[in-house]
């Protein structure tokens, strides 16, 4: 419990650093918050806190740095409430997380409709691109696999592409 005389000292330490930094705090609070009336609730606060603390008997070696140290901890505090809040107004106002599945539904029909076509392809091309498109081999593998150089491979997945691409465009 505080003396009547150290809460009169305290109290005159804490006006002095409100006037002093009272202006710098707000300044910084606005600038993580983008909000001038919380900024200004958050500063209060900081202050609020730091009063409490000197009444439990705290020792507070620079001002400047242990009140920008509770103001930060404050926004911090903020930025976490604001996530969950922002979650709970959205639900309220009737917003339902889902997912569109549409582009990856159609890559996949356009994928199906690629492999049946590959068996359209001469029997050279077929091969490799079995091997690269459904297999997933690297030219590496592909030519441990064949005996073919990666070059002779990589060749052949090209022109099988092109013939592919040729194939997919008419049906």
């Amino acid at each position: 419990m505080m003396t009547p005389k150290q809460e009169r000292e305290w109290n005159e330490v804490l006006t002095n650093a409100h006037t002093d930094f009272q202006k710098g705090m707000h300044s910084y609070a606005f600038y993580k918050l983008h909000n001038h009336e919380m900024g200004e609730d958050m500063v209060q606060d900081t202050f609020m806190k730091t009063w409490k603390y000197l009444a439990k008997e705290g020792k507070i070696d620079v001002m400047k740095a242990f009140l920008y140290h509770i103001l930060n901890n404050l926004i911090v505090d903020e930025y976490r409430k604001r996530k969950t809040l922002s979650l709970d107004i959205l639900l309220e106002k009737g917003f339902e997380p889902g997912s569109n599945n549409t582009n990856q539904l159609i890559n996949s029909l356009d994928g199906k409709a690629a492999l049946l076509l590959i068996q359209r392809l001469p029997m050279t091309y077929r091969k490799v691109m079995r091997m690269r498109y459904m297999q997933d081999l690297s030219l590496t593998e592909m030519s441990n696999v064949t005996g073919q150089t990666k070059n002779t491979i990589a060749v052949q997945l090209h022109r099988g592409l092109t013939k592919l691409k040729i194939l997919y465009k008419h049906t």
